[in-house]
Parts: C-alpha cells; sequence; structure tokens
C-alpha cells in the first residue's frame, strides 16, 4: 500500500502542464450548476420540511380524543 501510495505520489508531483483553455462559457455552466444544486436542495428541503416539523413536534401523550356530534358533553 505504501510503495502504491508512494508511486501515485511522484507521478502527479511529476506532471507538466496541461496548457487548457477554458473558454468564458465553463464559468457560467459551473455557476449554473451550483445554482441549480441550491436550488434542487432547496425543493428536497421543502418536499420534506412537514414531514420533519412533525416528527419533533409529536407530542408525548398521543392524540387528543375526538369530540362526536351525537354524544352530549
Amino acid at each position: 500500500m505504501n510503495i502504491l501510495l508512494a508511486a501515485l505520489s511522484v507521478y502527479a508531483l511529476s506532471m507538466g502542464d496541461a496548457y487548457a483553455y477554458l473558454d468564458p462559457g465553463t464559468g457560467s455552466i459551473i455557476i449554473q450548476g451550483i445554482i441549480g444544486a441550491i436550488a434542487g436542495g432547496l425543493v428536497v428541503g421543502r418536499m420534506y420540511w412537514q414531514k420533519l416539523k412533525s416528527f419533533f413536534s409529536r407530542s408525548k401523550a398521543g392524540p387528543a380524543p375526538e369530540l362526536s356530534a351525537d354524544r352530549p358533553e
């Protein structure tokens, strides 16, 4: 395992420059992906908010008894 880690470290450190070109559209695609991930997280959070709220607000006494219209109080 140590030999593999050492070999990968040497390989990563010996790599040359890539000279890659990133056009201006690349930045906007990255920003769109980040905004989309945030929006998706908010939608999922909103979908499960009611379940989460009811999970933490359950009372220990149980449900309240229902009152019937045909039974006098």
